[in-house]
């Protein structure tokens, strides 16, 4: 069973940087992707960035392009998310998910493991 524990949400002032961290572990693979998708209240989740385990392949959704970074230790078998210039509409729950593809253009594909979520929060 894939278990996904996400770390490294928090409070941050507009143009501030924060660092998400994923712990993934159980896969019997490594042919899949792992990334990070987010919910605003209100609104659907939506794909922030994910990268190919095998590959390294990344996909960035528009709205984070050049502030985002996505990163991964295979040999901790843990995924970061480099966040800078945050804006307050960055603001969200961000979600760890693990996937059968990483699409460098249209992101996580398939169905997979969704880690318990970590707030983050960009003030004006």
């Amino acid at each position: 069973e894939v278990t996904l524990v996400e770390s490294g949400g928090g409070l941050v002032q507009a143009g501030g940087s924060l660092r998400l961290s994923c712990a993934a572990s159980g896969f019997t693979s490594d042919e899949y992707g792992i990334g990070w998708l987010r919910q605003a209240p209100g609104k659907e989740r939506e794909g922030v960035s994910c990268i190919s385990r095998r590959s390294g392949a990344t996909y960035y959704a528009d709205s984070v392009k050049g502030r985002f970074t996505i990163s991964s230790d295979n040999a901790k078998n843990t995924v970061y998310l480099h966040m800078s210039s945050l804006k307050p509409e960055d603001t969200a729950i961000y979600y760890c998910a693990a996937m059968p593809l990483c699409h460098k253009d249209y992101g996580l594909r398939g169905f997979g493991s969704f880690g318990r979520g970590t707030q983050v929060t960009v003030s004006s």
